[in-house]
Order: structure tokens, then C-alpha cells, then sequence
């Protein structure tokens, strides 16, 4: 059983927003008994050839909003994403709201920083971000409880987000037949993300799931929703019982396979920074590309 408080009897309304350049699922969760509703993971468009940025998968989500009466309450972000950008700054400056992640974003920040050779004026004490969340941490979506979960592996900052009968995964687990996300970036753990996944198949087997990405393996439609007990039953890389051994076995040698994603360096700058992309000397919008650093 789960050691987190959970109220299946709570069922959030939710609209899912798919874009396929970067296979990720972005979620508009209400209130069933309010017009309050969060935003989970959105997404800024990038043509990383040209380095142009536009807002269409962000501009869709603030028209179902606006056209429902929405009143927008939080911008969540799963994790620091590295294979799309966050448009959570854009939305908020249409629409409000406050913009949350796991307070182990400054882990992130202290290792990223590094990399991209950031200066005194990046701050890597998650400042850029409205709430920092620990561990067990409780919101309110109008009247409705919310719940962060600590789920490192993935990302030293991963979190599932827990809303009623639903949880808002990001990349801790993918479908049963997607199985789970590579753990081999800094700061990721095979072993961790096992411990934390199953920290979230402790979950009641009814409750929703949620997924951030969905890559339609072998052919199939994409799709993004399932349950606890699908996962704990037929998840190809820790369903039926699968041991953490066996698991790390496989999920170490499946990532040394694996390219980098192919917008990681964008990403990770935008991402750490809460979506807002950093600028140079004379305050242009400037991203660095380091040279055998990832």
C-alpha cells in the first residue's frame, strides 16, 4: 500500500494535447467542482535548425482555457525535460497562475550550470520557479488536493503529480508496452527509478496514470493514459514482478544504445531556467551548444 494520502473518490477533469514533433502529452487538469484547473508540462515549439521559437502548442492550451472559463491556478512541470521546451513562462504572462517543480531543481541547476559555463548570474537556487516542492507536499487546484511525489531516477527532480484519481507521471514510467525512461543522464539512477517507480505502482490499482511521453512502439496509435494495475501487470520493464536487479541489468545496458535526445541542449538550458530562454551580454535571446560535455 502507499504511504501518500489519496481520495480516488476526486475525478479531475482533463484534456489531453499532443505534439507530435516532440511525442510529448500535455494536460489541462480541472476541478470537478470549480473552474480552477493546472496546466501539466507544456510545451514551446523550437526549430532548433533555424532558432526560431513559436507558441502553437502553447496558444491551443490557453483557447481551451479561455473557451471553458478556466481559471488557470498552477503550471506544473514534472521535471526538467530534455527533449522539449517548457512554455509555462508564456502561459502565465497570458493567463497567470503559479509555476511549480520539485525543489531538487537546484541539483539540476548545480550540474547543468557546469556544463553550459553559466555565470554568477544564474541562479541555481530554483528562484526562477514560483514553488519548490518536497516530498509529500500538498496544493489546492481550486478545491481539489494535490500531491507531489518524489520520483528521482529519470532526473534528480523527477516528481508525479497525484490530482484525485489521476497522476501526472512525467517520464517515471511510459505505457505497459513503452516501459520506462532512460536513466543515464547526470543525476539519473537505474536503481533510483526503479525504488520510484515503485513507489507509484504502490498506488491504489484503480488510480489514473498519465504519461508525458508516448512513442507508439511498434506501430500502434499514440496513446497516454492507463492505470496502476495495467502498469504493475504488463509494463515490459517492471511488471510481473520484475526485480531491481533484473532491471538495472537491462535499463544500463538499453541506455548505452540510446543517441541523446535531439533537443536536449535547448531544453536543458530553457528547462532549469522555468521555460525562459537565456540571453547574452546585450540581452539576446542566445542558446550555447558545449562541445563533449553531454
Amino acid at each position: 500500500m502507499s504511504n501518500y494520502p489519496v481520495d480516488m473518490s476526486v475525478k479531475p477533469e482533463i484534456e489531453a494535447f499532443f505534439d507530435p514533433a516532440t511525442n510529448t502529452i500535455s494536460y489541462v487538469v480541472k476541478d470537478p467542482t470549480s473552474n480552477a484547473c493546472a496546466v501539466v508540462d507544456s510545451v514551446m515549439d523550437i526549430d532548433y535548425a533555424a532558432g526560431r521559437i513559436t507558441y502553437d502548442h502553447a496558444d491551443e492550451i490557453i483557447a481551451y482555457i479561455e473557451k471553458n472559463g478556466l481559471n488557470l491556478e498552477w503550471l506544473i512541470e514534472t521535471h526538467v525535460h530534455a527533449d522539449h521546451l517548457s512554455a509555462a513562462p508564456y502561459i502565465q504572462q497570458k493567463l497567470g497562475g503559479k509555476i511549480g517543480i520539485g525543489s531538487n531543481i537546484m541539483v539540476v541547476q548545480d550540474t547543468f550550470g557546469k556544463v553550459f559555463n553559466e555565470g554568477t548570474e544564474f541562479q541555481r537556487d530554483g528562484s526562477q520557479f514560483d514553488a519548490l516542492f518536497q516530498d509529500g507536499d500538498t496544493y489546492k487546484i481550486g478545491n481539489m488536493d494535490a500531491l507531489a511525489m518524489y520520483t528521482p531516477g529519470h532526473t534528480p527532480a523527477c516528481m508525479v503529480h497525484v490530482m484525485g484519481d489521476a497522476s501526472f507521471v512525467g517520464d517515471t514510467l511510459f505505457m505497459p508496452d513503452g516501459g520506462s525512461a532512460r536513466a543515464d543522464f547526470p543525476g539519473g539512477d537505474a536503481g533510483t527509478l526503479y525504488d520510484s517507480i515503485q513507489k507509484l505502482l504502490a498506488l491504489p490499482d484503480e488510480m489514473r496514470l498519465f504519461m508525458c511521453h508516448d512513442y507508439g512502439p511498434n506501430g500502434r496509435d499514440i496513446k497516454w493514459e492507463t492505470t496502476v494495475g495495467e502498469e504493475k501487470a504488463h509494463n515490459i520493464h517492471v511488471g510481473g514482478g520484475k526485480t531491481k536487479e533484473e532491471f538495472v541489468t537491462f535499463r544500463t545496458e538499453r541506455d548505452a544504445q540510446l543517441d541523446m535526445p535531439r533537443l536536449i541542449i535547448p531544453s536543458l538550458q530553457v528547462n532549469m531556467r522555468a521555460g525562459e530562454i537565456p540571453t547574452d551580454k546585450d540581452g539576446r535571446l542566445m542558446l550555447k551548444v558545449p562541445v563533449n560535455q553531454l
